[in-house]
């Protein structure tokens, strides 16, 4: 059974509840961090503290806007050759794929207690601040209507939804040696996804074939992936998908907001794995 009529609805049912709320009102904090009212509400992040994790889940864990969406179709593709399922099937049997945006020390406890594996996915802070801008204009759910500036400004403090993007990578870089743990970046699967699609095959414990591991690549570049969003994602497709370029920060930074980041990445993240694997000189300089 196709899940398209039931995410149609559902996405409605959040884009009429966002509407009603206030663009002042939609963002609260919990525990000091900001989150969207819809579709995050207090007592959804309260329930998931108890939430029971299986040991053959797969849980997908990315910042905003660090491929998200892009990677939970690759994930589906993955899981639907290996468990012979269909992509669109509103049935959840194991293994479970499961995703989200919460901090690393925000995550439930059994999902660590019982080792689940992890995909961590990481993109350069600029062109990552750049996808949360446009997103945070066009999303219903989030503040619209913010300047460049001021978002800028908000990025680097950290006061935008989810938290600070230095405090999540800060925290994977500790988890960075975790066996159950697998960071993969943007910029490595622009580069080369086919054999991104071989590593986290692996790292799953799926055995794919050249033949499919190349078919998932084909289908999930993210031309491929944005072509295919309105069925994906209805009409928030092309919210979701929008350039998918490594670089287009350099449309939108002026030369000192591109400084004040180095300074950022280079107080938080330089020495340090996780920072290294972004190669920050080459994509952010």
């Amino acid at each position: 059974m196709s899940v398209q009529p039931f995410y149609d609805q559902l996405l409605k049912s959040k884009a009429q509840a966002a509407q009603e709320v206030k663009d002042e009102d939609k963002l609260y904090r919990y525990k000091g961090v900001l989150y969207p009212r819809v579709p995050c509400p207090e007592e959804n992040l309260k329930a998931l503290e108890s939430v029971e994790a299986r040991e053959d889940d797969i849980l997908l864990v990315a910042y905003p806007k660090c491929g998200f969406n892009w990677m939970v179709g690759v994930l589906r593709k993955i899981r639907a050759i290996e468990t012979r399922s269909e992509p669109e099937s509103r049935m959840t049997p194991s293994p479970r794929l499961l995703g989200t945006h919460l901090h690393p020390d925000n995550i439930p406890a059994s999902f660590y207690t019982k080792k689940t594996k992890m995909l961590v996915i990481f993109r350069n802070p600029k062109d990552t601040l750049v996808s949360f801008y446009h997103f945070s204009n066009n999303s219903l759910v989030l503040q619209s209507g913010l300047s460049w500036d001021t978002f800028f400004s908000q990025f680097l403090m950290g006061d935008v939804p989810w938290g600070s993007y230095f405090d999540h990578a800060l925290a994977w870089e500790k988890r960075i040696d975790d066996a159950s743990v697998m960071i993969v970046t943007y910029e490595e699967l622009k580069q080369d996804l086919s054999e991104g699609v071989r590593q986290i095959s692996s790292f799953l414990g799926f055995s794919l074939t050249d033949a499919q591991i190349q078919k998932i690549s084909e289908d999930s570049t993210f031309k491929a992936m944005k072509e295919s969003s309105a069925h994906s994602h209805g009409t928030l497709g092309s919210i979701f998908f929008r350039k998918g370029e490594v670089g287009d920060w350099r449309n939108h930074f002026t030369a000192e907001q591109s400084q004040e980041m180095d300074r950022a990445f280079s107080k938080q993240l330089a020495g340090t794995r996780l920072g290294a694997r972004l190669h920050y000189q080459q994509h952010c300089q």
